[in-house]
């Protein structure tokens, strides 16, 4: 059934229409589910959690979530996953350690696109391989959005229904955001009670990390960026530059260079810092911070992550860059 965001449809800025549409959702899947069962990819990323939260609401453990870590998330995202929904929703919730799974497949791969392969296609076989180990399911949660909709119908980007799953797994779909836009699934979020730091949670990349780490991806250099992005959005949150600031990050390229630390020569690697906005993606500004910050941030960095001597700003706009390295 293809469901369409109505011509006349309010947009959602309000708890009081978030409710509405929280209340409508439950009822339209707890018709469409009845007694069966609904297996969720949860990521910890907006769509994914928000979808999660209202088929919680709506049919309680009869979903399942599987929260695959393929060590390309930040710093403290699948605890975070692990405690919203585990601990806090008591979810069903299956937790995947796939970080060597992933990371050996990664070993020694330098081109960009056959990363990002690498990365989505070990996700699905992960995803498949747990679902094959459950009985009941018969219906696939998804975070699809209207914008993604919209997009594959221009042919801008392949819409990823059922993510591309083997065919022994024939499941119906459950999209109970997709007429919303992205400001209209972080105000539903918010009434459902996750966490802000969730529902205004940056865009992140599928590939995760994996884009922010360019060239053949290592264990130290990952863990490179995973420290220095976490120190990048401690001090923005100090800052009061938190949901501000459209995009925040820092990369860590694969090149080293001559430093000096506690008197003695160091080659090490350098951390680029990227902070920009936009309203539509195609074009991006970078946001100029105060010196003051910038200095902060290049002394917590050369002094708290191992292997960094040296910290790069990147003042380049969207053209001619794009926001991501790979």
């Amino acid at each position: 059934m293809d469901i369409r965001r109505p011509d006349n449809m309010e947009r959602i800025t309000t708890p009081e229409l978030a409710q509405a549409f929280i209340d409508e959702q439950i009822a339209s899947i707890q018709e469409q589910v009845g007694s069966d069962k609904v297996l969720l990819a949860l990521s910890g990323g907006v769509d994914s959690s928000v979808v999660a939260a209202l088929l919680i609401k709506a049919i309680g453990k009869q979903l399942v979530c599987v929260h695959v870590n393929h060590g390309l998330l930040r710093k403290g995202e699948p605890e975070q996953v692990i405690k919203v929904f585990r601990d806090e929703m008591n979810a069903e919730l299956i937790y995947v350690d796939a970080v060597d799974r992933f990371l050996d497949k990664l070993a020694g791969v330098t081109d960009p696109e056959e990363k990002r392969h690498i990365i989505g296609s070990e996700f699905i076989d992960v995803f498949a391989d747990e679902a094959r180990k459950l009985d009941g399911i018969k219906f696939l949660g998804q975070g699809t959005i209207w914008p993604d909709i919209l997009e594959s119908e221009a042919g801008i980007k392949a819409h990823h229904n059922a993510g591309g799953l083997p065919d022994d797994l024939n499941f119906e779909l459950v999209e109970p955001v997709r007429i919303l836009f992205k400001d209209e699934v972080r105000v539903v979020g918010k009434q459902l009670g996750l966490p802000d730091n969730m529902v205004y949670r940056q865009p992140f990349p599928g590939p995760g990390l994996g884009v922010r780490c360019p060239g053949a991806i290592t264990r130290d250099r990952l863990e490179a960026v995973r420290e220095s992005d976490a120190i990048l959005r401690e001090e923005f949150a100090k800052a009061g530059l938190e949901g501000k600031v459209w995009q925040y990050f820092t990369v860590v390229p694969d090149f080293k260079s001559t430093g000096i630390t506690d008197g003695k020569r160091t080659f090490a690697w350098p951390c680029i810092i990227r902070a920009i906005n936009t309203t539509d993606v195609v074009e991006v500004t970078v946001e100029h911070l105060d010196p003051k910050l910038i200095d902060h941030l290049v002394e917590r960095i050369t002094s708290e992550v191992p292997g960094i001597n040296r910290v790069l700003y990147d003042y380049t706009p969207k053209p001619p860059a794009t926001v991501e390295y790979e």
